[in-house]
């Protein structure tokens, strides 16, 4: 299903012809999302399903109604959630708290409630028989245990049914009920009461643990405010409130005066109704409801829920700031830039979402797996109690001196065949690492770009911006027979008319150097001293030509010199071009007539960061690629340290072709750039990582990987979670499986109860569960 076809239902979208987007209710394990997905493609017009438990999200497309959907999950005990308003999903989100109590979320569910009223019951009776000796006080406590296998596992029986009959799938539901029916006919009606509300508890308890794993990516989307305080300007003369037509709700009016001059009056406003163009004020302490640029004011901003920089930055007039920030000590009046639902923090929630809902080759191999996982294991059940009863003449029934007949066995081996833990041991886990890296600020599309993230090898580095400020200064001019330093600042109309010839075609360029040469011609008052050059060609990775006043002036590198035969001259710079500075020669038609020097400075947490990544990730190959010359190249790398090698004079092709090397030479790469200019080596690198997500849409959209912050300083820590990401799925499988075959083991010769069974299943649920949140707290 492409991007385009998905529908938020639950935000209030129309479903577009033929596949939409919703939320289910009701789902307990991983299984469930199994259950439900073949339930609905046996249904006509149906052409593809995707479930996912962890997020509890829907996504179908063919030709089908809602209302067939809803009808096919209420036939299999699930439902879909209403659909809601932006401003209703963006109180949901504030609200995901529930699962902070684990004992109120237990009991806001019917069927928990009743199992702990029978587990009461049984409990009395139980003491009632024991004080009370005799058949009355008995037949009441055998009569409670039958009401707590009939009153709590009729739900049960009934939802593994209609699995049955609707999706093909024998679930653990099911099997469950089989069990515990199975144990009353033989007698053991405190094992069959056991299994039946062990596993009611069970379910609860895992709901539990997978609500709080949604309500923690939930809870990126509660870090967008509800209402805005808007402010609204008065005309003079008329009284009248411009935005009312855009903006229809209640309003409370500050004390203002209502004389002839202009004024403005505060309202607060849902977020969802601010448009690009309103100016709301936000108060000390309070959470920016929109992105936007401050229009007037200075206060510090505490960025660290969008980009995961603790450290708060000032912001004043002209600054952007994010919504879902917090402003600390003074007002700011800010000029919304976007709707709130198309802000940088409901993108990254949306993002996220979509990242958690994609699956990972690990998790279809799983899914594949758990498919015939529980046909092999009721088939082995069936065998065990065939085989020695019908084989050697066994023992069916539980003997009077407690031997467990064959019966009991197989009943104990299809408790154990539901693969929920199995199921659910790679998403919990992949989930957990995709919010907890949100929060860091670092943005992974998937879990599969998680994956290929932790079997990286090698690190390529763009230089200019990602392991430089990119952001270079002019910092030497010469022209040509000028026989001064080339310092940048020395009075010399040569060396201004070099400046101004190449500010005349650098002006409508975005590359850093054309910036830095831009405002060394403001400094110098020479940005008007040539009018703007006409015919601008850039030429990529060697620099730009263009016509001024008759003549073809070009701005670049030796390179590009010679490709226009401007050879004349261009000995009296040879000197100057071997500095540590990157050097753009200017010509005007066949001559050199100067030289320009720009320098770029190494970021300051650079070296510790490489040095990090290093102790992250034993035997990593760090590699930096630039257009730049190897000269000045070497020098940022020795400024650096922890370069392992330097590829310099690279076009945009070349960087495609180094790539290719690196990774033939040492395995899986990751490229690292800007996310815009790097687009084709993201692209062409195992992993893409781009920085400065936080102020770029393209970022967000095209890399792997997005570092929010523009700086390098939580990339060793998205190496060490996801490399801990896999083994923590190692860890979840090994101890699914293992637990699985330990109670096989104890089952088939008669060692294991039916409840033990419970136990083993359920735990081994909640364990993988449990150990997968444990990244939520990973560094």
């Amino acid at each position: 299903m492409t991007e385009s076809s998905r529908v938020e239902d639950e935000t209030g979208g129309a479903a577009s012809p033929g596949s939409w987007r919703a939320r289910i209710t009701g789902m307990d394990c991983g299984s469930c999302a199994l259950t439900i997905a073949d339930g609905l493609r046996k249904i006509a017009g149906v052409r593809a399903v995707a479930v996912d438990f962890t997020t509890e999200t829907l996504e179908i497309s063919g030709e089908i109604t809602r209302e067939q959907v809803e009808q096919r999950l209420k036939l299999l005990g699930y439902g879909l959630a209403p659909q809601l308003t932006p401003e209703a999903a963006m109180a949901r989100a504030a609200a995901a708290r529930s699962a902070d109590r684990f004992f109120a979320f237990l009991l806001a569910d019917t069927q928990q409630r009743l199992a702990l009223a029978a587990a009461l019951a049984i409990l009395a009776t139980t003491l009632l028989a024991a004080l009370t000796p005799g058949s009355a006080a008995s037949a009441l406590k055998t009569l409670s245990l039958a009401a707590a296998v009939g009153l709590v596992g009729a739900p049960i029986f009934i939802k593994g049914l209609r699995a049955l009959l609707f999706s093909r799938r024998v679930t653990i539901d099911l099997l469950m009920m089989l069990a515990a029916l199975g144990a009353l006919v033989i007698g053991e009606a405190g094992e069959a009461a056991t299994v039946v509300l062990l596993f009611t508890f069970g379910e609860g308890l895992e709901r539990f643990s997978a609500a709080r794993a949604r309500d923690s990516l939930r809870s990126l989307m509660s870090l967008q405010p509800q209402t805005a305080t808007l402010l609204v300007r008065h005309a003079a003369a008329a009284h009248q409130d411009p935005d009312h037509d855009d903006h229809d709700h209640d309003h409370d009016h500050d004390d203002h005066d209502h004389g002839a001059a202009p004024h403005e009056h505060t309202k607060v406003v849902p977020a969802t109704q601010l448009i690009a163009g309103d100016v709301i004020l936000v108060k000390p302490g309070e959470r920016i409801a929109a992105d936007g640029t401050v229009r007037s004011g200075e206060s510090s901003v505490n960025q660290a829920a969008v980009t995961g920089e603790s450290i708060p930055v000032v912001r004043r007039a002209g600054d952007a700031v994010l919504a879902g920030t917090v402003n600390a000590e003074g007002a700011l009046e800010v000029e919304v830039s976007r709707p709130v639902l198309d802000s940088t923090v409901s993108r990254i929630a949306r993002l996220v979402e979509q990242a958690q809902a994609q699956r990972s080759p690990a998790e279809a191999f799983i899914d594949r797996f758990a498919r015939w996982y529980t046909p092999a294991v009721v088939a082995l059940a069936i065998l065990v109690v065939a085989v020695p009863v019908l084989g050697w003449g066994g023992q069916l029934i539980n003997s009077a001196d407690g031997t467990r007949g064959w019966l009991y066995r197989g009943l104990a081996l299809l408790i154990i065949a539901c693969p929920c833990a199995l199921v659910i041991s790679i998403p919990v886990t992949v989930v957990s690492s995709l919010t907890r890296l949100a929060r860091l600020g670092v943005l992974v599309k998937g879990g599969e770009q998680l994956d290929r993230l932790a079997e990286v090898r090698t690190i390529a580095f763009d230089k200019t911006g990602t392991l430089t400020h990119g952001r270079p200064s002019v910092t030497a001019v010469q022209a040509r027979g000028c026989d001064h330093e080339p310092l940048a600042r020395s009075p010399c109309d040569g060396c201004d008319d070099v400046i101004a010839l190449a500010a005349s075609v650098e002006r409508s360029s975005e590359h850093p150097i054309a910036h830095a040469i831009m405002e060394s011609a403001r400094l110098r008052g020479l940005t008007h001293r040539y009018p703007p050059a006409a015919a601008i060609v850039a030429a990529a990775g060697r620099g730009v030509t263009g016509q001024l006043l008759g003549s073809a002036v070009a701005v670049g590198t030796e390179a590009l010199m010679s490709a226009r035969g401007a050879v004349m001259g261009a000995t009296e710079f040879m000197q100057f071009t071997l500095s540590r500075r990157t050097v753009m020669l200017v010509a005007r038609d066949s001559s050199v007539v100067g030289a320009i020097g720009v320098e770029d400075t190494v970021r300051d947490e650079t070296p510790s960061v490489l040095a990090a990544l290093h102790r992250a990730v034993p035997g990593l190959h760090t590699a930096m690629l630039t257009g730049d010359n190897e000269r000045v190249a070497r020098d940022v790398a020795h400024r650096i340290g922890q370069v392992d090698e330097v590829r310099a004079g690279l076009m945009p092709a070349d960087k495609l072709a180094a790539i290719e090397q690196l990774r033939r030479d040492h395995g899986p790469v990751a490229m690292v750039g800007d996310g815009i200019n790097d687009a084709p080596a993201l692209a062409r690198a195992d992993v893409g990582i781009a920085m400065g997500g936080a102020g770029s849409a393209q970022a967000m959209e095209t890399a792997d990987v997005v570092l929010m912050q523009d700086d390098l300083k939580r990339l060793p820590a998205a190496l060490s979670i996801a490399r801990r990401n896999r083994v923590i799925i190692k860890q979840n499988i090994a101890l699914s499986l293992g637990l699985k075959l330990a109670f096989l083991a104890l089952a088939v010769p008669g060692f294991a109860t039916l409840w033990l069974a419970v136990v083993a299943d359920v735990g081994a649920t909640v364990l993988v569960t449990l150990n997968g949140m444990r990244m939520l707290r990973a560094e």
